[in-house]
């Protein structure tokens, strides 16, 4: 008879808790030991006296009618709508839809630029699972989804009238799944598109979920993330809860091209990504992974399309933004140098002339 007492089974959600722990303990001990300590470092950069936007109320936009837009399933889309001051008549309305782990303040100068000028109505929403918006209560999120989402947002707050849709990274990706939807709002309705750091496919082959997931988690549970249907995201959350610094190292390191990016710019957009569930990040894996909607664009060959993409982008690099023109060869293209994915941030005013710019057009 064996004198060796016999472990009680450990359940398979304390097995991942283990393993999570673990992994996440080495990653951050191996990044600290890289740059020393990772919270003095953080506490350095971020007491950059020459921080432009040290005190810029990120987050804090006026608008005049803000509501909750169901879906079919019941899920909660919260919209913004800001109404020109100086209506032209004939301009059309702005739809601004953000990226992955992201939320509608993406687009804080744009919109910012937007409101000052007051000759646009604009339209921001919380895609599902994001910012203020519902998490989805079954299922995974799909791209699909998320294009008639756009179409309901639209019907609910711009039924008629010309269109002009902006989207970043995973809100590019939401544009083209719309326009392989409803081919025939492109023209008469969506009279210029706007597409940012975003790609047609390939996705698999790009670190798209870096930030959000590697920022967060730590790269050595990445590969648990990609296979999140095992794990419960409340179990994910708990690691991510002590890698916050690491969290803001990489988010710097991924998000932005500069070699100083504004500490005030990599919290806003470290907050946004902390906002974001694992249960979203996880649900929304698949359907990036697969999106391939390049036949999609032939639906915008006949109006004015804008590309924006950062040169130092290492989500969806350049090459990616280089495919979408190939097929949409009268596009505008435009590279910000310096730049990494969050574009419209590390570089608003480049961005802005050129949005400003695109809109002149009507």
């Amino acid at each position: 008879m064996s004198r060796y007492r016999i472990p009680r089974p450990r359940s398979a959600v304390g097995r991942v808790a283990g393993v999570v722990g673990a992994t996440v303990g080495v990653a951050a001990a191996g990044l600290a030991a890289g740059v020393a300590t990772e919270r003095a470092l953080v506490r350095r950069l971020k007491a950059d006296p020459t921080d432009p936007y040290a005190h810029e109320p990120f987050g804090q936009q006026p608008y005049d009618e803000a509501f909750r837009l169901e879906l079919p399933d019941g899920t909660d889309i919260h919209v913004e709508v800001v109404e020109p001051r100086h209506p032209v008549p004939g301009r059309p309305t702005v739809v601004l839809v953000h990226g992955f782990c992201l939320d509608m303040g993406t687009f804080h100068f744009q919109r910012k630029m937007l409101t000052e000028r007051g000759e646009h109505r604009v339209v921001a929403y919380d895609q599902p699972g994001h910012g203020r918006s519902g998490r989805l209560e079954t299922g995974e999120y799909d791209l699909t989804v998320l294009g008639r989402t756009l179409r309901r947002v639209i019907d609910r707050t711009a039924p008629e009238g010309p269109l002009v849709l902006v989207g970043h990274s995973m809100g590019g990706m939401t544009i083209m799944a719309f326009a392989e939807l409803f081919p025939e709002m492109f023209g008469d309705r969506v009279v210029g598109t706007v597409l940012m750091a975003t790609s047609g496919g390939l996705l698999a082959e790009t670190k798209l979920v870096a930030p959000a997931l590697l920022g967060r988690v730590g790269g050595p549970v990445l590969f648990m993330m990609s296979n999140a249907t095992r794990y419960g995201g409340t179990v994910i959350d708990k690691a991510r809860k002590s890698t916050s610094n690491v969290a803001w190292l990489l988010t710097r390191r991924y998000g932005f091209g500069g070699r100083h990016p504004s500490p005030a710019l990599v919290s806003y957009v470290e907050t946004m990504n902390s906002r974001t569930s694992a249960d979203t990040v996880t649900r929304y894996l698949r359907t990036l992974a697969t999106h391939s909607r390049f036949p999609a664009l032939a639906a915008l060959a006949d109006t004015p399309v804008l590309v924006v993409v950062g040169d130092k982008d290492m989500i969806t690099p350049v090459t990616h933004s280089e495919g979408i023109v190939r097929r949409l060869p009268h596009a505008e293209f435009v590279r910000i140098p310096d730049s990494g994915h969050v574009v419209m941030l590390e570089h608003a005013d480049e961005v802005n002339a050129a949005l400003a710019r695109f809109l002149e057009e009507w």
